[in-house]
C-alpha cells in the first residue's frame, strides 16, 4: 500500500489512535478491487512511501478491519469527494491498517536491485497504483531484506 508521507506516513500511523488509520482516499478502480477482492482482516501490508524524495517501503502493518465505504468519497470538503457516490450505492471503500513495526527505509533503488523483487507489481515502470498484490515470495524476500 503507498502513501505520500504527506498524506499518511509510517510515522502517523505510529501517532495514530490504537496506531491504526482508516486508508482513504483509494480513487482508482483497479485499487479498490485489489483492495476488495484480496485483501482480508490479518493480511500482511507493506507500507510504501511515495512521491518523496526517498520513495521505498518505511514499515510493516496489517489489514485490521473489514472493507466499508469510505467517508472521504461523501464528504464535499473532501479533496476525494464523489458527487457521483451516494451512502446506498457507494463506489469507493476503505480498510483499516494497523501498524506491525516501523521499519529501516528500504527504498526502491535498493529494490530494484534485487532479482527476487523483479516481479512486483510496484517496481513496474509506469506503475501509479497505491495498492497492488504482493505474492508470498516476494513479501519473504523483503522481509529478508528489512531483516538483515
Amino acid at each position: 500500500m503507498k502513501s505520500e508521507p504527506a498524506e499518511a506516513s509510517i510515522d502517523d500511523l505510529a501517532r495514530a489512535p490504537r496506531q491504526t488509520l482508516p486508508w482513504t482516499g483509494v480513487r482508482n478502480h483497479q485499487a479498490r478491487n485489489f483492495m476488495r477482492d484480496q485483501m482480508r482482516p490479518g493480511d500482511g501490508v507493506l507500507f510504501y512511501h511515495s512521491s518523496c524524495a526517498e520513495p521505498g517501503i518505511a514499515g510493516l502493518a496489517r489489514v485490521a478491519g473489514g472493507l466499508q465505504p469510505d467517508a472521504t468519497q461523501f464528504d464535499p470538503a473532501s479533496p476525494y469527494f464523489d458527487a457521483r457516490s451516494t451512502p446506498e450505492q457507494p463506489r469507493w471503500l476503505q480498510i483499516d491498517v494497523a501498524l506491525v513495526r516501523k521499519t529501516r527505509l528500504l527504498p526502491l533503488a535498493e529494490m530494484r536491485t534485487h532479482p527476487e523483487l523483479a516481479t512486483m507489481q510496484v517496481l513496474r515502470r509506469g506503475n501509479r497504483l497505491s495498492i497492488t498484490p504482493v505474492t508470498e515470495a516476494e513479501w519473504q524476500a523483503v522481509l529478508a531484506l528489512l531483516d538483515a
